[in-house]
């Protein structure tokens, strides 16, 4: 039963904004800094990255290609990301933030 794990994490799966923003905020205070930010959206990298050794390799990657991507470059990206989603420049996401599309 190869879809069981897939059926739990699915479960698992935040339905809204505001569990989502649950979800990242680590310290409760009700919005999402860059450093929540990137340390959540980093777990599935770290997840993925079978041999611990801060790259995702193809055979790492879902159907075993793609480029190589190191952790921090990852980060930079994420880093990127957050300041195109923070519309309002404040340095924090609120749960309206985490449910629109990046901006360009």
């Amino acid at each position: 039963m190869l879809w069981l794990p897939c059926l739990v994490m699915a479960q698992d799966f935040p339905r809204t904004p505001t569990e989502y923003l649950r979800q990242m905020d680590a310290n409760g205070d009700g919005k999402v800094s860059q450093a929540e930010y990137v340390d959540y959206m980093s777990a599935g990298f770290r997840r993925m990255d079978t041999n611990g050794d801060g790259v995702l390799e193809p055979e790492e990657l879902p159907g075993g290609h793609g480029r190589a991507i190191g952790l921090e470059r990852y980060q930079d990206n994420l880093r990127r990301q957050f300041r195109k989603l923070d519309r309002n420049g404040d340095g924090c996401l609120n749960a309206r933030e985490l449910a629109a599309p990046p901006q360009a």
